[in-house]
C-alpha cells in the first residue's frame, strides 16, 4: 500500500503545482527553461504513475474491504463511463462539447473515478479513484482563480464533436469488451 501512496503523492504532487502555487510553478518554469521543466515534470509524473500501477497491483493481492457495493451499482458505473472517452477526445478536438464544458478532460476524470468508486469498495480502490476524483474537483475549482495555459489541440471544426463522440464510443466499446480485461485483468461485463 505504501508504494501506491508514494506514487499518488508524486503523481498528484507534480500535477497540483498550479493548483497550490501557480507563481512557484511559473518561477520554476522560467528558471529551468521550458524543455528541462517539462522533462522533469514528465519524469516525476512517470515515476509516480509506475509506482501507482505497481502499488495498486500489489494491493490487489491483499485487499482490505471498506464497503461492498450492491450489484446494481455496476450498471450505473457502466452508464457513467459511456461519456468518458468522448469527453477525453473532445479535449483535443475542439467543438461545442469543449466550449460548453471548458475542460472536458476533468469532467471525464471525475466520471471515471466516481464510476469506479461506485463499483469497487476495496481500500486500494478508494485510495486510487478517490485521489483522482478529489484532484479533478480541486483542479476544476482552482481554474476559476488562475490563468489557463492553452491545451494543444487540433484546429476547431464542426466535425470535431462527431469525431469525439464516434471515436470515444468506439474506444469505450473496445475497452469494455476486450481491453479492460487485457490491461487490468478485470472484465467489466
Amino acid at each position: 500500500m505504501t508504494t501506491l501512496i508514494v506514487g499518488l503523492v508524486l503523481f498528484f504532487g507534480v500535477h497540483s503545482l498550479s493548483i497550490v502555487n501557480e507563481p512557484m510553478r511559473n518561477r520554476l518554469h522560467a528558471s529551468m527553461g521550458e524543455i528541462p521543466f517539462k522533462a522533469l515534470y514528465s519524469l516525476v509524473s512517470l515515476v509516480g504513475l509506475v509506482l501507482i500501477i505497481w502499488g495498486y497491483g500489489a494491493a490487489r493481492m491483499d485487499p482490505t474491504v471498506i464497503y461492498t457495493p450492491p450489484g446494481w451499482l455496476r450498471h450505473l458505473a457502466m452508464l457513467l463511463l459511456v461519456p468518458v472517452f468522448p469527453l477525453l477526445f473532445a479535449t483535443y478536438f475542439p467543438g461545442k462539447i469543449r466550449a460548453k464544458l471548458g475542460h472536458p478532460m476533468l469532467v471525464a476524470v471525475k466520471l471515471w473515478a466516481l464510476a469506479h468508486l461506485l463499483a469497487n469498495g476495496m481500500l486500494h480502490d478508494v485510495l486510487l479513484f478517490g485521489a483522482f476524483l478529489a484532484w479533478a474537483v480541486v483542479d476544476r475549482i482552482s481554474m476559476k482563480r488562475r490563468t489557463q495555459r492553452p491545451v494543444p489541440t487540433l484546429p476547431a471544426s464542426k466535425a470535431n464533436d462527431a469525431i469525439a463522440v464516434v471515436g470515444g464510443l468506439a474506444v469505450y466499446v473496445v475497452m469494455v469488451l476486450w481491453a479492460h480485461q487485457w490491461l487490468f485483468g478485470v472484465a467489466p461485463v
